[in-house]
């Protein structure tokens, strides 16, 4: 499932996988998740999954279930270490199968919609006309289906943006990301809009601008207390 695609769930079934590699009941000081999930509705039969790894809560990579190859958060990562994306797909075709036989001997409950909270913020200080990145942090929602959009002065906006798979939470509910590049300018407010299942309408979280002064001498002066969230 691409980032930020939507699937209407009339009724979702998901089956969640944790594989927590080095947890033991003892303290540790770094944990690596395996973590692998299949969802699909019991009216439409549409169906999304997500295969990703993570490092104390950081992802290191995820598998792109359709183009079947695999998205290293960074570059980097793939220097120190490997991973071959057939293992990925035997295991989403193991939970599948998992998943349908559960339906079987389901009685077909609901899952209970848990509504997100959204935050939006910036990546550093704020100064016109410098480059800077927004931030949409989406939290502590169930299922893992929504969509996210980003408006500038009320158009959207699509150039730029990368949003994050869905990241579990240790109590089973899911977070997200969507990062948008943007120059800080006078008169600019910005806008994250949720859609998600457990949320009556879509919600909008504003970032709008409090005034950047500018000094006698025509210094730019701002900081992230400049701008403000409501």
């Amino acid at each position: 499932m691409g980032a930020g695609q939507s699937v209407p769930m009339a009724q979702l079934a998901l089956l969640t996988l944790l594989a927590l590699l080095g947890a033991r009941a003892v303290t540790v000081d770094h944990v690596t998740s395996q973590v692998v999930f299949y969802q699909r509705t019991d009216r439409s039969q549409q169906g999304s999954g997500e295969f990703m790894q993570e490092f104390d809560q950081d992802e290191i990579l995820y598998v792109d279930l359709e183009k079947k190859e695999i998205i290293w958060r960074l570059p980097e990562f793939s220097k120190f270490t490997s991973f071959e994306v057939q293992h990925a797909l035997r295991n989403m075709a193991v939970i599948k199968l998992y998943l349908e036989k559960l339906i079987e001997r389901s009685n077909h409950t609901r899952a209970q919609n848990v509504p997100p909270e959204v935050t939006v913020f910036p990546k550093g200080p704020m100064e016109l006309g410098e480059p800077n990145i927004l931030i949409c942090f989406v939290d502590k929602f169930f299922p893992p289906v929504l969509r996210l959009t980003w408006l500038k002065n009320g158009q959207e906006v699509t150039e730029g943006v990368y949003e994050t798979d869905f990241y579990p939470r240790q109590d089973n509910s899911f977070r997200k990301f969507s990062y948008l590049p943007f120059f800080p300018s006078q008169g600019d407010f910005y806008d994250c809009r949720v859609e998600h299942r457990g949320l009556p309408k879509p919600f909008t979280k504003h970032w709008g601008e409090a005034g950047l002064p500018v000094d006698p001498a025509g210094h730019k002066a701002g900081s992230q207390d400049s701008w403000v969230l409501s």
